[in-house]
């Protein structure tokens, strides 16, 4: 791990840029730090959802998960996330 400043050129888009550049300002940093800072942001970062992909006959296929999906749990998220008022 170096303990120095390394100083390098970089090409931004200019929508990269320009949000680096806000976000440099709203939080009253330079530019290296704010684009140092959100690369320290993105390292640690959850991992994006996954992509959703369709079947043959146009199901969508659930990415393979660890363990098994039981009736019960699906029971479970029903209950939990049916809102009838989001229906009527």
């Amino acid at each position: 791990m170096h303990n120095q400043t390394m100083r390098t050129t970089i090409t931004l888009s200019d929508e990269t840029h320009e949000f680096a550049s806000y976000y440099a300002r709203a939080r009253g940093i330079t530019l290296s730090a704010a684009i140092d800072e959100l690369i320290r942001k993105a390292e640690t970062a959850p991992p994006a959802s996954p992509v959703i992909t369709y079947s043959d006959f146009g199901f969508p296929q659930l990415p393979p998960a660890p363990g098994t999906i039981t009736c019960e749990m699906v029971k479970a998220l029903e209950e939990d996330e049916f809102d009838p008022a989001k229906f009527a």
